[in-house]
């Protein structure tokens, strides 16, 4: 075995995003650099400045401190105990981090291997009626290795994308997509006397802008798979089947579908046969525990977008809803996460 090499647990989490920056979606980095910072915060508290210096009883306090939730504690406040399937995400990626920590020569090869994960309940899993951002990269990577350009693909991009409601995508015809411009866009209009009303009216009336990588997607549907049909109203509808234009039952079981962690090959975290369970059936995929609705997905975008501090303007414009109703109804972290994020803009 090779001498370990002195490392600060700071560097080394900095040289670990580096190391994956090309290998993971945007996201998913931001994830594991949120989820690493615990990790830093433990390792500042407890003394520890030299990542050699970590042993497997280091490792059990850890899990512990973040379990009973200590992370971003302000001075005062009780710490409260996170979510079994919050603490599995922190540790599967602690354990990531542990991995590269061990080919550049700063912990024991098979250190990682000493961090176990917890093993989830058949509710342990099942956030308070959400996405969780982690899920949504997973479900859009699986779509683009293995279901490029397929309907299910073009709905899910534009809900996790511009976190617009079912209807407003439902209703979006052909011309409502700009992607040869420099920016891809796409109009969500309201159209009530021909079926596709958006929530708020004219005043919901937008432009959202969407990435190069989803912007290609979508030409590669129209250019493909998209069924050349038109509504009763002469319109070309962007997501149809054989009958026309998609019904809003159809883009909420297409939703349900894809994300069952069965059908990304991610086996059943609910211990249920896969083979006899009914949520495998098309007409019952709603009644997995794991699958979320075009509106938890919504609720998920939110979420992530005040995880990540985007301007709250930007978040109420870009999805059609006040300050008020996203706190009220989509705004899914918790309380200590919020005051950590608090914390982060004082002037200490």
């Amino acid at each position: 075995m090779s001498e370990l090499e002195s490392l600060e647990p700071a560097r080394a989490v900095r040289m670990y995003l580096e190391a994956r920056q090309d290998e993971l979606a945007d996201w998913t980095l931001k994830s594991h650099k949120y989820r690493l910072r615990a990790f830093v915060e433990w390792c500042e508290e407890s003394g520890v400045d030299d990542l050699t210096e970590l042993d497997g009883r280091d490792l059990y306090e850890f899990r512990v401190w973040r379990r009973e939730g200590n992370f971003g504690v302000e001075d005062g406040e009780t710490p409260e105990e996170i979510a079994p399937v919050t603490l599995k995400s922190q540790l599967t990626t602690l354990r990531a981090f542990l991995r590269f920590a061990a080919n550049i020569h700063a912990v024991p090869e098979d250190f990682y291997e000493r961090v176990p994960l917890p093993k989830l309940s058949g509710t342990d899993d099942v956030s308070d009626s959400t996405l969780e951002p982690d899920r949504a990269t997973d479900i859009l990577e699986y779509l683009h290795r293995y279901h490029y350009a397929s309907r299910r693909h073009v709905e899910f991009a534009l809900l996790w994308e511009t976190g617009a409601r079912m209807g407003a995508i439902r209703g979006l015809d052909l011309r409502d997509l700009d992607l040869d411009g420099r920016t891809p866009v796409v109009r969500y209009k309201h159209r009530p006397d021909q079926g596709t009303p958006i929530k708020n009216g004219e005043k919901g009336e937008r432009f959202n802008s969407v990435s190069d990588r989803v912007g290609t997607m979508l030409q590669a549907y129209i250019d493909g798979p998209r069924v050349d049909k038109t509504d009763e109203f002469g319109r070309k509808p962007l997501l149809t089947t054989s009958h026309g234009r998609v019904s809003a039952s159809t883009i909420r079981q297409d939703v349900y579908v894809v994300t069952r962690p069965c059908w990304l090959n991610q086996g059943c975290p609910h211990n249920r046969d896969i083979e006899t369970c009914e949520a495998v059936e098309l007409n019952h995929v709603s009644t997995c525990p794991s699958s979320r609705s075009p509106h938890d997905v919504r609720k998920g975008v939110v979420t992530l977008y005040r995880r990540e501090e985007v301007p709250r303007r930007v978040v109420s414009d870009r999805l059609d809803a006040s300050d008020l109703v996203l706190d009220k109804h989509y705004d899914r972290r918790g309380e200590r996460e919020r005051a950590e994020q608090r914390r982060n803009h004082l002037p200490w």
